[in-house]
């Protein structure tokens, strides 16, 4: 059985800091509290390759119409395991299932490409074998969720995604699935038991550890129903948006007030623009507006969000744009340097649940890098954060354009 440590687990390529860990106390006592649950998993996943391997040698089929090399009769990998991973900030879930019990065929869902990333390279890192072919990610739905009987999950902040990580674990996953659910005592609220209960029978909390606690949820409502994507119409700014939102996305159907204020200043930025960039796009507000303002522009939205992708994707869809090509990556990793000559900005101040630069600095170096000289980033930020500086190395000259009593504007042109 592979060795694993927790301590071996970083957070790269997303930001690394000392107060920013790449796993805590809630994962370790999610793995604790699931532990008799994966271990009668572990144990029917070796039995059933015991009885795959024994029908490989004789050229018989097992009882669930398994082949000998492991595949059902339509042709398909009959190896589905039935744990599923949701929210795992950077493998400790994962990694630890599949180390400590040798668990293999995990499914796993991260919303953030950056935490896809950090399990891909922990796998190599955190055991002393490479735990690579131990999962697969996989996106919210039927192909992550059906057969699923054990769903370790760190709970999210926002109660519409958990609401809509419920409904979809219901409506999915195996009736007799058990749900453990996990999080810091301080991000924890009474409301996140009644949101489990809109989809399950059964919801229990365990007893609190260094700080965290655990919620299982089991007998999921037989009649349970994906939930579906949410849409509001709002008519200003002019000529006004439909704007769609997942449960997990920033700001769900609303327009957040930084974003309105760097609108204002569309028709001022650089005129001769032939590709733009909105970074870290969430619903795709400013890609929208820029592209129907600007229809000879190419404009890419780009989130490492899962969440925010599919919902962007939903707005374009919404409102006919057609000049805007919505992209999951992290940091712009996709796109050719000085391949742009507009980016939009408003960035995150806090990775998780902690008020954090380093992801604003991390953006601005990106955009850098993608823009062309004499391109423009335009930013928008909470003032206090006085990021002029930063954005001077990263980019190149920077003015303030505009200033309210929450927000910054501000444009930086590439050397």
């Amino acid at each position: 059985m592979p060795e694993f440590s927790f301590d071996a687990l970083r957070r790269h390529p997303d930001v690394e800091a000392d107060n920013l860990f790449a796993a805590d106390a809630s994962d370790r006592l999610i793995l604790d509290e699931a532990l008799g649950a994966l271990e009668v998993e572990a144990k029917a996943a070796k039995a059933a390759a015991t009885t795959t391997t024994k029908a490989a040698a004789t050229g018989a089929k097992t009882a669930d119409g398994k082949t000998a090399d492991g595949k059902t009769a339509d042709g398909k990998t009959a190896d589905v395991g039935r744990v599923v991973v949701i929210g795992d900030s950077y493998g400790a879930l994962t990694l630890g299932a599949a180390a400590v019990l040798d668990l293999r065929s995990v499914r796993v869902h991260q919303d953030s490409r950056a935490g896809e990333l950090a399990l891909a390279e922990n796998a190599r890192r955190a055991s002393d074998r490479d735990l690579g072919d131990r999962f697969e990610n996989l996106p919210l739905g039927p192909e992550l969720l059906a057969g699923a009987r054990v769903v370790l999950m760190q709970l999210p902040r926002s109660l519409a995604e958990l609401d809509e990580l419920a409904h979809a674990i219901a409506a999915w996953a195996d009736p007799e699935v058990v749900v453990y659910a996990g999080g810091r005592l301080k991000h924890m609220t009474p409301a996140m038991n009644e949101v489990l209960e809109r989809s399950f029978g059964r919801v229990t909390a365990t007893l609190a550890r260094q700080k965290s606690r655990v919620l299982v949820a089991s007998e999921p409502h037989p009649h349970a129903e994906p939930v579906a994507m949410r849409r509001e119409f709002h008519a200003e700014p002019a000529p006004g948006l439909w704007v769609c939102a997942t449960g997990g996305a920033f700001a769900g159907t609303k327009i957040d007030i930084g974003t309105r204020f760097l609108l204002e200043h569309l028709g001022e930025m650089r005129a001769d623009a032939r590709t733009a960039v909105d970074l870290g796009c969430g619903t795709g507000v400013l890609s929208a507006y820029l592209a129907r303002a600007r229809p000879e522009l190419t404009v890419f939205a780009t989130d490492q969000s899962a969440a925010a992708v599919e919902s962007a994707r939903a707005t374009m869809a919404a409102n006919d744009v057609e000049n805007v090509e919505v992209v999951r990556d992290d940091a712009l990793s996709t796109l050719d340097d000085g391949s742009a000559e507009l980016v939009l900005l408003n960035p995150p101040f806090h990775q998780g649940s902690t008020v954090h630069a380093g992801i604003a600095l991390k953006l601005f170096q990106a955009a850098g890098r993608v823009l062309a000289p004499g391109g423009e980033l335009w930013t928008v930020f909470n003032s206090h954060l006085s990021y002029r500086a930063a954005l001077q190395r990263a980019v190149g000259e920077t003015r303030q354009v505009a200033r309210n009593a929450k927000f910054t504007v501000m444009v930086s042109t590439k050397r």
